[in-house]
């Protein structure tokens, strides 16, 4: 029924149409469960066509007793002239399927009469490529397996979009002018990413823009309505020539490693949506069939662009919408009256229960010291540093330290702060250490062994035993911080955590950017209270244990009470003790005074000089031949990224140039 819907629809003329037949057709296709896209790229063939107009509508569009359904397109393109001819009476029944019968056309989907091949590459060129990116394609380069089966070969890799554009345009009525000519029964074969002009494999690929869906199960004409009403991110659709449609879909990826994830999705919601797709089609330096060539007597053209959602983030809202399992949304003004209530405050002004909170510090900040210190205050209904704590249970999951170390560190904490042994059963100790496991295989086990222990809080100590991912990349630390919010949502605890700072002087960067890795650390917490370490001055009147002792500052990022005024104090082995003389008071913070400055300078300039040195040996172990060196050997080499390359050479004031992606010495640095 859908397929004969969108064929329907296909014959009749909108621009015949009045107003109110325009909206029955939007009203009938949303009833039929198709998407807004599909009225709108048709209402497009109309110089009344208003941009937004028809989601506005579609929006308004609620349903009745006695809705417009598909019936009514038909008879509309009935009107038209529009005669499906199936069956022994030259009429299609409700039920009968449209299938493609070999040829180019099918369903009112076929290559226009006034078919153009360059202009097909053409468009498909500028669609997907810029015009310095290179192109990978292949045409006569092919060979047969042991089956007699066509194989494509690499092709060419090294001509840019620009090239091939400017050259098809020169010879418009000859595409094989421009790419080669190919065998009549084989067709040709385009690369839908581009790639560095070195190769054809995943690595080569510079852009991670699209990815291929295709199904050779489905019968054609499915193909298209269910790409259609699934309303996947098209780019570009291009009849293969043959059984299936080739669907170059965005998915907008910045690395290998995030397009993979994305074509995974995207895969895995398409079969469960039931499309079967050929799953050999997931790598980004995939071959995809070039509109434009043939193939068997059959077009390879370009069927239809831009269609469905505009990128991949508009697409994903719908895919996540078809199965949401969010709670609705609900208007302000059913709270007005009946506010809900806040959650209790575990830590007085700093944090909620139910929240997540970070400490962030340098090593030797006695950061477990501190979080065990909390676990004590939390047990007993005592202050840590200064702030009143609720009292009642924590479990406290000892990551690093040996189990033995770990209780013997709790109990001189208890006895240096003079707190009663009873409260000790409100401590539960997890030595996961020599155990652990990352984190998101964890918090199920956790969540299932803390269901009935009425817990307040779960201290994590420390986090980067745990940790799943790239530190450094706030896609996978976002989706890693995640599971602190599942904890807290499945347990109704606080989550508690400590992570290290990142190298190098700390006191000049603001307390939320100190944290190692993706500012997502810093930003995820409701709370981040920042241990920095400062420098005593030589004047500070240093009693007996302040001599044996380190200082610190305390600074706090909060998202639900104001920032606390920064808190002073030492670290006096095994306990934190306020600065309640104010001592520190003047003393600056670690790497901020002139002295600290001027040290993270010559730091950094130690760093740059060896990162430079390193890059000049490795060039000069390469560089063999005397004529230079690819970025690819040399970002192998050092193990980093392309990117990193290229940096290191813009930094190195000249000494370096690249070009088409070889390193080589410039004119400046031989004459030095």
């Amino acid at each position: 029924m859908d397929n004969q819907i969108l064929s329907a629809l296909k014959a009749i003329d909108v621009s015949t149409l009045t107003r109110a037949d325009w909206i029955a057709v939007g009203m009938a296709l949303k009833e039929e469960g198709f998407p807004c896209s599909i009225w709108d790229d048709w209402s497009r063939n109309d110089n009344r066509y208003k941009p937004g107009e028809c989601e506005c509508k579609w929006e308004g569009f609620r349903g009745t007793g006695n809705p417009v359904k598909g019936g009514t397109i038909i008879a509309m393109a009935k009107a038209h002239g529009w005669m499906p001819f199936s069956g022994e009476d030259g009429c299609m029944n409700w039920d009968d399927t449209i299938e493609y019968d070999g040829n180019d056309g099918f369903n009112g989907f076929s290559a226009p009469d006034a078919w153009s091949p360059t202009q097909d590459l053409i468009t498909y060129l500028e669609l997907l490529f810029d015009p310095e990116d290179r192109v990978g394609y292949v045409t006569g380069d092919v060979w047969q397996d042991g089956d007699g089966k066509w194989m494509p070969s690499k092709g060419v890799y090294d001509r840019t979009a620009g090239e091939l554009i400017a050259s098809l345009k020169k010879h418009p009525d000859d595409l094989g002018a421009t790419v080669g000519d190919w065998k009549p029964q084989v067709g040709a074969w385009i690369r839908f990413n581009p790639v560095d002009g070195e190769g054809v494999r995943n690595e080569n690929v510079t852009k991670f823009k699209y990815a291929l869906v295709e199904s050779d199960t489905l019968k054609i004409a499915e193909q298209d309505v269910l790409f259609r009403k699934l309303e996947l991110p098209i780019a570009a659709l291009v009849h293969s020539g043959g059984k299936s449609l080739h669907a170059i879909v965005r998915v907008d990826a910045d690395s290998y490693e995030e397009y993979r994830k994305r074509v995974e999705y995207l895969y895995d919601f398409l079969e469960k949506h039931g499309v079967s797709i050929d799953k050999q089609n997931r790598n980004p330096s995939r071959l995809s069939r070039m509109p434009g060539a043939t193939r068997n007597g059959n077009r390879q053209y370009l069927a239809a662009v831009n269609i469905g959602r505009k990128s991949w983030v508009d697409w994903l809202d719908y895919a996540e919408g078809v199965t949401d399992t969010l709670p609705d949304m609900e208007p302000l003004s059913v709270y007005r009256d009946n506010p809900p209530a806040l959650p209790e405050e575990l830590i007085k002004g700093i944090l909620r229960r139910g929240h997540k909170m970070l400490i962030s510090g340098s090593s030797k900040a006695g950061k477990s010291f501190l979080l065990m210190e909390l676990c004590a205050a939390l047990a007993s209904g005592s202050k840590w540093l200064g702030f009143d704590c609720r009292k009642g249970k924590v479990l406290y999951i000892n990551l690093e330290i040996d189990p033995a170390s770990c209780v013997d560190r709790f109990l001189r904490i208890f006895r240096r702060l003079r707190l009663d042994f009873s409260h000790l059963d409100n401590i539960v100790i997890w030595n996961l250490r020599g155990h652990a496991v990352p984190l998101n295989e964890l918090v199920p086990k956790l969540t299932r062994r803390v269901r009935d222990m009425d817990l307040e809080a779960i201290v994590i100590d420390p986090i980067y035993k745990v940790i799943t991912g790239d530190e450094n990349n706030a896609s996978e630390m976002g989706a890693f911080c995640n599971q602190f919010d599942k904890i807290c949502n499945e347990t109704g605890c606080s989550t508690i955590y400590c992570h290290h700072h990142s190298k190098g002087p700390q006191g000049y960067k603001k307390a939320v950017d100190r944290a190692s890795g993706s500012g997502v650390f810093a930003r995820d917490p409701d709370a981040q209270l920042d241990m920095i370490q400062l420098e005593v001055n030589d004047d500070v009147d240093l009693g007996y244990q302040e001599r044996n002792a380190t200082a610190w500052r305390l600074e706090s990022s909060l998202r639900e009470f104001p920032n606390i005024k920064p808190i002073n104090f030492w670290f006096d082995y095994p306990v934190h003790r306020i600065d309640e003389a104010g001592k520190l008071d003047e003393c600056p913070t670690e790497g901020s005074s002139e002295a600290g400055r001027k040290k993270a300078a010559e730091v950094n300039e130690k760093k740059k000089e060896e990162a430079n040195n390193r890059f000049r040996a490795a060039f000069d172990i390469l560089n063999l031949n005397g004529d230079g060196v690819t970025v690819k050997e040399m970002s192998e080499y050092l193990e980093v990224g392309r990117q990193t390359v290229y940096n290191r050479v813009e930094k190195m004031n000249g000494e370096f140039v690249i070009d088409n992606g070889r390193i080589t010495k410039s004119d400046n640095s031989e004459n030095e």
